[in-house]
């Protein structure tokens, strides 16, 4: 037998994982399945900007050769100009790297920083690819927990508990995916405070920084310190409803004068992969440079803050089930009180939603979530197919009260 490599042991990506694939099954046998189980903006009506795919389009035949391995220089310009306008100090277009999406450059910073057995603090839940990421890399993604208690913002006095001297880097994902939590500036300068003290690297994942809610304010975590070496990631996959273009970027900002060795284990796999697809590379110029606003979306009666009422309302009148309102994002972490249904574990809860009802969404336990008591909703369906999606829900729990 042909084995797979024993670094995949330990990996997971339960978002397109094994209920994923029934959901295929269930479509070849004719079932329309509703896909509550990835933030893809596409299927459900959401267009990049105009401007942004025609710029792609007339510049087609300037894309036909590799670019520098970091990226065309007017997009990196493009990248730093964005982060100077929200306060990171000392920067240039040498420390923006793009990227095939936010997963390929998740995959080189944790590459380049990892020896096996180092230690990485990633939030619990988490987006699972940052584990996997940590893993793959040969090293050990040691969770911290985000108290749902306090709108699902991490615990600092556990993190502090579980650093050890294997400790390299601690993870950030703010807005938060799976809660939609976005965290204040006291609790980020705290955490930046205590990567200074450790000498930790702060991976921020910043992807939703637009997508705010009810005026809530964000921070961009390396805009608090430049004693500490920040990498921070972004794209348009959200913010710009791109997300197949797979376009994103990566800032090094901070203490870079501590980090060059580091660096250069960048450079490295930035040149290995020779350069990200170009055709993407001016989407990001021209998203950055454009005046797409996607409050219009988030704001109370755009369709974005429309639907997370809907969501939002609509949950939290099933039985047994709280939920923390996001602030950010696109997703619900909502929490079951399984007492009060004939359901052993949020596994079973996704397996049977899919099976009777055809909505797909993940449990908790995919985003690395120790209690098997929630899931993630993505609410993208528009207003009306939401709306009918969450009264299946309802039909469902009906179904399996005690």
């Amino acid at each position: 037998m042909i084995k797979r490599s024993e670094r995949l042991n330990n990996v997971s990506y339960d978002l397109c994982g094994p209920l994923y694939e029934k959901a295929k099954e269930l479509e070849l046998e004719g079932h329309r399945i509703t896909k509550l189980n990835i933030g893809n903006p596409a299927p459900f009506g959401f267009e990049a900007p105009k401007e942004v795919v025609q710029h792609v389009i007339r510049n087609f035949a300037n894309a036909q050769g590799y670019s520098d391995h970091k990226g065309l220089f007017s997009a990196r310009h493009a990248v730093k100009r964005y982060y100077r306008e929200k306060g990171i100090a000392n920067i240039s277009e040498e420390d923006v790297y793009l990227g095939n999406g936010l997963s390929e450059l998740i995959m080189h910073a944790v590459e380049a920083l990892l020896n096996a057995g180092d230690e990485v603090l990633v939030p619990s839940p988490d987006y699972p690819l940052w584990t996997a990421a940590v893993r793959f890399a040969g090293g050990k993604a040691v969770h911290y927990h985000c108290d749902e208690e306090a709108n699902w913002f991490p615990d600092v006095q556990d993190i502090k508990r579980k650093i050890t001297d294997r400790t390299r880097a601690l993870v950030l994902i703010n807005p938060n995916n799976p809660t939609g939590a976005v965290y204040s500036k006291e609790v980020l300068q705290e955490l930046v405070q205590l990567a200074e003290a450790e000498n930790l690297v702060i991976f921020s994942d910043e992807i939703y920084d637009k997508i705010l809610y009810n005026d809530t304010a964000f921070t961009s975590t390396a805009t608090l310190s430049e004693s500490v070496l920040f990498v921070t990631f972004s794209g348009l996959s959200k913010n710009y409803l791109a997300a197949g273009f797979r376009a994103g970027w990566m800032l090094v900002s901070g203490a870079k004068h501590k980090a060059q060795e580091y660096i250069c284990g960048l450079n490295i796999l930035a040149s290995l992969r020779v350069c990200s697809n170009v055709p993407a590379q001016f989407a990001i110029e021209a998203a950055l440079n454009g005046q797409h606003n996607i409050f219009e979306l988030t704001k109370p009666t755009g369709r974005l803050g429309i639907q997370r009422e809907i969501c939002y309302e609509k949950l939290t009148t099933i039985p047994g089930i709280t939920c923390v309102k996001p602030n950010g994002a696109f997703y619900m972490f909502p929490k079951l009180d399984m007492k009060q249904y004939n359901l052993a574990s949020d596994q079973q809860l996704a397996l049977g939603l899919l099976s009777e009802q055809h909505v797909l969404l993940v449990p908790g336990s995919g985003f690395n979530y120790p209690y098997h008591d929630h899931f993630r909703v993505v609410y993208l369906p528009a207003p009306e197919e939401l709306s009918q999606t969450m009264d299946r829900l309802q039909t469902f729990f009906k179904n399996h009260q005690q």
